[in-house]
């Protein structure tokens, strides 16, 4: 068994035991499969940790960079008390459509909003009708931007509020400096930016699993 098949392996058994995805969160990925919508979701122990960080911090007001097709939405909302509310904001009109459904059949629809749009474009608009702060900030989309992603997030947050961004290590191309992939540069620029943030203390994990090699950000506000 190859190192790659461990890991599978392992996130299996973790998820089994620990995990215990129920019929929403399951049906959520197979209708999402259904629809064509690329495998790119949180795994399911990833879910639960982020479900586990807003429980952590009681968060009543979450902000979701991407959907895709709501599976993370969902243990997100999850975490929420009944009077909390969950922003996400998705680019691609048939995933949101997707998400939307799932989040319904999930029973979610009153605390979560979906808003259609370049996460550039309705981000300001978030920000000019007051929507923050957030408790917590969860961004999972596309690389290139992400260092734009953050310093949105850093405005849309209070000292206290946690923000976590997912897929910073790139299977390890994060370290090569030359490298002429935009998702890596973008997140080279996001460590850049942390470096010097002073609002902000951050640390990145190193990740192994059934989404291969890959990391997460997690970087606390106020915290200096």
């Amino acid at each position: 068994m190859d190192h790659d098949e461990r890991w599978v392996a392992v996130n299996r058994y973790i998820s089994a035991t620990l995990v215990q995805p129920d019929a929403a969160l399951t049906e959520a990925l197979q209708r999402s499969e259904e629809a064509g919508l690329p495998a790119i979701n949180v795994s399911p122990n990833q879910g639960k940790l982020l479900h586990l960080f807003a429980r952590m911090i009681g968060a009543g007001r979450i902000l979701e960079i991407g959907t895709l097709g709501g599976y993370s939405t969902i243990w997100l909302a999850r975490a929420l008390p009944k009077v909390g509310q969950l922003i996400t904001l998705e680019a691609d009109k048939r995933h949101a459509e997707v998400a939307a459904r799932n989040i319904e059949r999930a029973g979610l629809s009153d605390i979560v909003e979906i808003v259609l749009g370049k996460a550039l474009d309705t981000l300001p608009k978030l920000a000019e009708k007051g929507g923050g702060p957030f408790d917590l900030i969860f961004i999972d989309a596309d690389k290139e931007n992400i260092a734009a992603y953050f310093e949105w997030a850093l405005k849309l947050s209070r000292p206290g509020s946690v923000i976590v961004v997912d897929n910073v290590v790139r299977k390890g191309a994060v370290v090569d400096a030359k490298s002429t992939d935009a998702s890596v540069q973008g997140v080279r620029k996001l460590n850049e930016i942390l470096s010097r943030e002073k609002r902000v203390s951050a640390t990145a994990i190193q990740t192994v699993g059934s989404k291969g090699y890959d990391g997460f950000t997690v970087a606390l506000v106020g915290a200096n």
